[in-house]
């Protein structure tokens, strides 16, 4: 296990110090939820014109329950495992570049990562069949918020990853929970 966790601080720290001031506003704005706003946006559009106002609005009790699980369940482990982050991490944090605006007090795992690669996976998949080309675009985001953790310096990459991973998960089951539910109530109707 100490391997594991020497191994997830190394690789924490090569990609955090890969950053530089150049890149750090970039990376500040993706790593914001507030400016992905204009996507969700985006998003909301082409649900509503795959189905309509009703299923919009059952769509939109779906992400709302797939965030919240992907939050909550963040919490759980947060404080479950109490894993500091490593911008609290005493023989890390000297060595990192710290330019998040606060540093929380645990960070296993990052609720950043799981509601990003969640959603990405449940509208990816929800809307294939009419945007082929929506599905790895998300999955880039997802992604790419996914790093900004690492690189503004609040999570280690083991909590990235298994934020992706639990995510990943929930957004398919809510995927799963929405094409089910979708065709009982709106089908049979």
């Amino acid at each position: 296990m100490n391997e594991l966790q020497q191994l997830d601080h190394d690789v924490y720290l090569f990609l955090n110090n890969l950053g530089s001031e150049t890149w750090d506003p970039f990376w500040l704005f993706i790593t914001n939820k507030w400016y992905s706003i204009p996507l969700y946006f985006f998003l909301l559009i082409l649900i509503y014109k795959k189905f309509g106002l009703k299923g919009t609005l059952y769509t939109l009790v779906t992400v709302a329950l797939l965030i919240t699980a992907t939050d909550q369940l963040a919490n759980v482990f947060k404080h479950g495992f109490e894993r500091p982050r490593p911008c609290r991490q005493e023989g890390v944090m000297e060595q990192a570049r710290f330019i998040a605006v606060r540093c929380g007090s645990f960070g296993y795992f990052s609720a950043h990562a799981a509601s990003s690669m969640g959603l990405a996976l449940f509208v990816g998949f929800l809307l294939k069949s009419r945007h082929k080309w929506l599905l790895p675009v998300l999955l880039i985001w997802a992604i790419m918020v996914g790093y900004s953790r690492i690189y503004i310096g609040v999570h280690y990459p083991g909590d990235v990853l298994t934020g992706m991973l639990i995510g990943g998960v929930i957004g398919l089951i809510m995927l799963y929970l929405h094409r089910f539910g979708y065709a009982k109530i709106f089908k049979e109707n």
